[in-house]
Order: C-alpha cells, then structure tokens, then sequence
C-alpha cells in the first residue's frame, strides 16, 4: 500500500511491521513507540459517565475522542490501547454506550469514549438526545485535541459517517480516521478501503492526512496507534530530586 518511508534523522527505528499500520505508510522511530508503550501502560481510571452537556467534567488534561458508527469497535479499540479488556464495555449490540465516558490516563491524556451514530438499539428520543450531546461536546470542548474517527474497514466512509466528518469541518476540530477491524478484510481490498478513504479526506478541511489500520482482536496497528496518541498528550513533569 504505497512505497515504504525511510526513518528519518538517525533515529532508530521501529519494528517494520509498524511500517504498514499507516496508510500512506511511514516509519515511527523507536524512540515515539517506546513513548506510546509506556504512556499506555499507566494507570487508565473510569472518571465519569456524563448524559448531559452541565455534566461534563472540568477540562484538565488534552483530551482524545473516539467515535464512530455503533458497533465499530470503539470500546474494543480504547481496551486494547490500554491493555484492559473491561476498561471500556463491549457489546454486540449496537447502541449499548449510552453516555460520553472520561477515562484519565496517567494524569497525561484524558481518553473519551462517544456514544455511537447510526442504528442504535435505542429509542428515538434516546438517540436524539445522545447526538445532541455528541455535538455539543465536539463543537464547544476546548481541551479536545483531535477526534479519532472509526470507520469500519469492510464499507469504508459511508452516508451515515459523512455529518460528522462534516460537523469537524465546520468547527475546525482536527480528527484523524482509524480504520477497525482490519483482520476481516483481505489485503488488495484493504488497500483499496485506505485509498478511497484517502482520497475523500484530502477534500476535507480539518481532516489529518494519516489514516490508522487496526485490529482491536488482532492488536494491530496498536503501537502506531498509541505513538500518535502520545504526541498530543500532556508532557510529563520531570522526575523528582532523591
């Protein structure tokens, strides 16, 4: 999928596999991977379920939205950046998040969780207000460093998503697509997925250029996933004097 990047700089590099995990693909130097290990590796505690816009907790850390159609894998994707299988609940059924969900990470980085969009095994009343929420959150947050959008690598961009790459347009909030579930699609299509993804984010105003392939079952593209992340995390106080 596109000639590999050289590392740059002298720095070491990754492993190569990380090489593949991005599309176009680009080297991470091993320095930006270690960095995502061990940012990840902290502590990651639940601090709030928030239903409503005077709920949400103070702006205190960068924060890190992840969102997506329901059932795209965003509970997953978050459990296995943080190496926790129950941090963020899973479901089968589409709809089960219900409310936003703060999760602070090792006092550097605050990981959001957003219900999702799309069919929702939910009422009416119950989607609205979720989406009203989501909006709200995504226009007016100002501790929001960018927005991850999951988007299912067997249907790529679909009508369902393209509001909300909108709505990021609109309010100039950078996001970046992460492309889920990479194991159940067969190469050459996958490529072809990335490509067409690619092309329509190169139209788009807010939209970052690098888009993420990922398997939450397969930890793919994990640690390239976690190394970009840790870029826009709160840089840590240095060690204290013995």
């Amino acid at each position: 999928m596109g000639d590999h990047a050289q590392a740059g700089c002298g720095l070491a590099a990754a492993p190569r596999d990380i090489i593949d995990d991005v599309y176009p693909a680009r080297a991470f130097d091993a320095e930006a991977v270690e960095a995502g290990r061990l940012l990840f590796a902290k502590e990651c505690r639940f601090v709030a379920g928030v239903g409503s816009a005077a709920a949400l907790p103070p702006e205190t850390l960068p924060e890190i939205a992840f969102i997506g159609r329901s059932n795209v894998g965003k509970s997953s994707l978050v459990n296995a950046l943080t190496g926790r299988r129950m941090l963020a609940r899973t479901s089968r059924t589409p709809g089960r998040t219900q409310q936003i969900n703060f999760f602070e990470l090792g006092g550097r980085l605050m990981l959001v969780d957003l219900p999702g969009y799309g069919f929702a095994a939910a009422s009416k009343a119950a989607v609205k207000t979720w989406t009203a929420l989501v909006e709200h959150y995504l226009t007016s947050r100002a501790s929001l460093r960018r927005a991850c959008l999951l988007i299912d690598s067997r249907r790529g961009i679909t009508d369902t998503d393209r509001p909300i790459l909108a709505l990021c347009d609109n309010a100039a909030l950078s996001y970046q697509v992460v492309l889920t579930k990479t194991d159940e699609v067969k190469p050459a299509a996958l490529g072809e997925v990335a490509r067409s993804v690619s092309a329509e984010l190169k139209r788009r105003r807010a939209a970052h250029p690098e888009i993420h392939l990922t398997s939450a079952e397969r930890r793919r593209g994990i640690a390239a996933l976690r190394a970009t992340l840790a870029g826009l995390a709160e840089v840590a106080p240095p060690p204290s004097p013995r």
